[in-house]
């Protein structure tokens, strides 16, 4: 879900609330004795790019323009797509939801 950011009115998402997104499906997954097959996040590997709130860097909406560069969809940075990745993984291997 993206939020428009009430202060500069930038279309962004919070780290945070895309790590629960996924943690809940995982866990439907798992009531439902089925298996997550992927994710998709839309992410870049630059380093200073401004386009999602929160995660290990803890941008705020006010840093969302110092590098918001996308024309679509508010992208994690490289260090807030390592820890949705990070974040992902510790819950596979924690709840035994990894593939066989």
């Amino acid at each position: 879900r993206d939020i428009v950011a009430g202060t500069n009115k930038y279309k962004t998402r919070r780290c945070e609330d895309i790590v629960k997104e996924v943690m809940e499906v995982m866990a439907v997954h798992k009531r439902c004795g089925s298996i997550l097959g992927g994710i998709h996040l839309e992410v870049t590997g630059q380093e200073t790019v401004t386009e999602c709130l929160g995660g290990c860097m803890g941008i705020t909406e006010k840093q969302l323009e110092t590098n918001y560069e996308t024309y679509c969809d508010p992208r994690l940075n490289y260090a807030q797509s390592i820890e949705v990745s990070f974040a992902v993984a510790r819950e596979m291997t924690t709840n035994g939801s990894h593939a066989q």
